[in-house]
């Protein structure tokens, strides 16, 4: 699983001209799932995300989880993570997982965070998606499940 996670101030999904989902401060992560990703991997990658000390705290350092924050994230699926653009100019989407197998650990991963006591909202898979979002920061980060924590 490759997740991009950005800490924003607010962040939305709109889909068809409608809001679907909103957080004020937290996280968005949006998130795409590989053909050999497993529960694991979404329970993994959902622990580390919760854990990660991204938000500043009274010295204005980062030191602080979303959970110490009090903060939410909404979680996006989203295969274009893995689109390999080394050869020819149409990205390859080869190590992406299947829609069935790529919907099951996307809800696995959503399901985790909100086990560990984060409020969560999310977009819809497959949908044609807006999202808007304010990064904090700006601050960006990239995690892999591939490359171990």
């Amino acid at each position: 699983m490759r997740a991009v996670i950005q800490r924003v101030s607010s962040a939305r999904v709109i889909i068809a001209g409608q809001e679907h989902s909103r957080i004020a401060a937290g996280m968005l992560v949006l998130l795409g799932v590989e053909k050999e990703d497993t529960d694991e991997d979404a329970r993994m990658l959902a622990r580390r995300i919760v854990e990660l000390r991204i938000f500043e705290d009274d010295s204005g350092k980062m030191n602080r989880s979303i959970a110490e924050a009090g903060g939410a994230i909404l979680a996006v699926s989203q295969f274009t993570l893995l689109g390999d653009c080394r050869k020819g100019r149409r990205p390859s989407f080869d190590p992406a997982a299947p829609p069935d197998i790529a919907r099951s650990l996307y809800e696995k991963f959503v399901n985790e965070v909100g086990a560990l006591g984060i409020p969560v909202a999310t977009g819809v898979f497959q949908a044609m998606m807006d999202v808007q979002l304010t990064n904090q920061g700006p601050v960006t980060f990239i995690l892999d499940s591939r490359k171990r924590f």
